[in-house]
C-alpha cells in the first residue's frame, strides 16, 4: 500500500458534505485499505467558518474556495454545494490545476454536463457523479457499466422521496394534497419552499441524466417535458382505485420504438398496483429499467438524506481514488448516438380522463364521436350519476395509446360541447 495520502478538497458542509467527512474519518483504515493508500481531507470550504463543525479541524476550514481548488496538491474535489455557480468554475478550476472531481450537483449536471465532461477530458481527469441520482442506490454506474453492452429502451423511476412521501399519504389515507404536503414538511422531507420537489424541476434534471446515460446522446434540462403533482386530487386517487391503480410522480426516458429518436418527461401518471413501482412507499427511491438483454430490473432504496448520499459520494471517491493510483480515468461521457429529443407531443401513452356531463341521454356518443373524431381508441368507460342530483354526471373515459398531440386536440374539442361542463382532470397511464 502506498503510504503517502491522496489529498482530498471537500467543497460544501452541509447535511451531506458533514456526512462524507465524518465517514472519511470513521472509516478511514477501510477506505485505505480498499484504494491502496490512505486519504486525508486537505481542507474544507464552507460560507460561514464560524458554525461548529464536529470532527473537522478548525485549521481545514476555509471560505476560500478558490483557492483551496487551485492548490495544486489536491487529487480528487468533492463538491457537495449545488446550485450552478460557482460550483460550475470550483468543478473546470478543480480540473485545470490537477484534481478529479466527484459531484452531486444534479442541476448543474443537466444543464452543463456536456460542458463539464469536455473538460474532464480535455485535463485527463474523472467525474463522477453517481450521487446526484436516486441517491444511496447504485444506478448511474450500472447503466454506465454494467448494461454498457446491452440495449437500453426504457428508464422509469421515482427520483424524489418528497413527491414519493406526499403521494403515498394522499393514497394511504385519503389526505389532501396540502395536508400531505404540510406532514412531509414537519417531517424534514420537504424544504420550507418545496417547488423544486411538487413541481418536477429536482425529478426533471436526474431524468436529464438518466436519458443521456442510458441512451448514449445529449439530453439538457430544457429537453425534458415537466408537470408538476400540485393539482392532484383525493379524487384522482379515487379514480385510480377504481381501475386498480396508484399514482406516482414518474421521470421516464424512453427510446423511440424506431430507434431514432429518445423522450424524457416528468409527469403524475396511474400505475398498475401490480407493478413493482406501485409498492414503493414513503420517501423511498425506485428505478425500473428495461433492455433489450437484461429485460426488466428495479434499483430500489433510500434516494436522499445525508448518510445515503454520503455513500455514493463516497463510492465514487473510491472509484476515482483507484484510478488516480493507477494512472487511469473511468468511463467518460458517451454521447456518440446524437439521437434527437422528440417534443411531448409525440409521446404515445394511455390517458385517463374524467368530465363533467350533463346526465341526459346522447351524451356519451357525443363524447366517444369526438374521440374517433381525433384517431383516440377508448379503452373504457365509465358514467355515473351525481348523488345531489343536478342534472349532471361524471364519466371518466380510459383510452388506448394515444399520441399527446392528439388527446390534447381531443380535450379541446371536448370543451367545445353542450353536453361537456368541464374537464375535472387528465393523467396519464403508465407501466401497463
Amino acid at each position: 500500500m502506498r503510504t503517502r495520502p491522496l489529498k482530498v478538497a471537500l467543497l460544501g458542509c452541509g447535511v451531506v458534505g458533514s456526512e462524507v467527512a465524518r465517514i472519511m474519518t470513521t472509516h478511514a483504515d477501510d477506505l485505505a485499505a480498499r484504494i491502496g493508500a490512505p486519504v486525508e481531507l486537505a481542507g474544507v470550504a464552507v460560507r460561514r467558518p464560524s458554525r461548529v463543525r464536529e470532527g473537522i479541524p478548525a485549521d481545514l476550514i476555509t471560505t476560500d474556495a478558490t483557492a483551496l481548488v487551485k492548490r495544486g496538491d489536491i487529487d480528487v474535489v468533492i463538491e457537495v454545494i449545488g446550485g450552478i455557480e460557482p460550483a460550475r468554475s470550483l468543478i473546470t478550476t478543480a480540473f485545470e490545476h490537477g484534481a478529479s472531481v466527484v459531484s452531486a450537483n444534479k442541476a448543474l449536471l443537466a444543464q452543463d454536463g456536456a460542458a463539464l465532461h469536455a473538460a474532464a477530458v480535455e485535463n485527463d481527469k474523472d467525474l463522477y457523479y453517481e450521487a446526484a441520482v436516486a441517491g444511496a442506490i447504485p444506478l448511474l454506474r450500472p447503466l454506465r457499466e454494467s448494461l454498457a453492452g446491452d440495449k437500453i429502451n426504457r428508464v422509469m423511476g421515482i427520483v424524489n422521496g418528497t413527491t414519493n412521501f406526499i403521494l403515498d399519504k394522499m393514497d394511504s389515507t385519503g389526505a389532501g394534497y396540502q395536508e400531505a404536503l404540510d406532514e412531509a414538511t414537519a417531517l424534514g422531507y420537504a424544504e420550507a419552499d418545496p417547488t423544486a420537489d411538487v413541481e418536477g424541476f429536482d425529478a426533471a434534471a436526474k431524468a436529464a441524466i438518466l436519458a443521456g446515460i442510458a441512451f448514449h446522446t445529449r439530453v439538457r434540462l430544457d429537453d425534458v417535458y415537466r408537470e408538476g403533482m400540485s393539482e392532484v386530487t383525493s379524487a384522482d386517487f379515487a379514480s385510480a382505485k377504481a381501475m386498480g391503480c396508484t399514482i406516482k410522480l414518474l421521470a421516464i426516458c424512453e427510446r423511440a420504438a424506431d430507434g431514432g429518436s429518445v423522450t424524457a418527461r416528468v409527469h403524475p401518471a396511474m400505475i398498475p398496483l401490480s407493478h413493482p413501482l406501485a409498492s414503493v412507499r414513503g420517501a423511498y427511491n425506485a428505478v425500473f429499467v428495461e433492455s433489450d438483454a437484461a429485460g426488466q430490473l428495479m434499483f430500489y432504496g433510500p434516494g436522499a438524506g445525508g448518510s445515503p448520499t454520503a455513500s455514493a459520494v463516497l463510492g465514487d471517491l473510491v472509484a476515482v481514488c483507484r484510478n488516480k493510483l493507477s494512472g487511469a480515468t473511468g468511463p467518460g461521457d458517451s454521447a456518440y448516438t446524437q439521437l434527437p429529443v422528440s417534443p411531448m407531443g409525440d409521446v404515445v401513452t394511455r390517458y385517463h380522463i374524467s368530465l363533467d356531463v350533463a346526465d341526459k341521454p346522447g351524451v356519451l356518443a357525443q363524447v366517444a364521436t369526438v374521440f374517433a373524431e381525433h384517431g383516440v381508441s377508448i379503452d373504457t368507460v365509465r358514467q355515473q350519476g351525481r348523488q345531489d342530483g343536478g342534472g349532471e354526471a361524471s364519466l371518466v373515459v380510459v383510452t388506448h395509446r394515444a399520441s399527446d398531440a392528439s388527446l390534447n386536440g381531443t380535450v379541446e374539442a371536448l370543451r367545445s360541447l353542450d353536453t361537456v361542463r368541464g374537464v375535472a382532470s387528465i393523467m396519464r397511464v403508465e407501466g401497463e
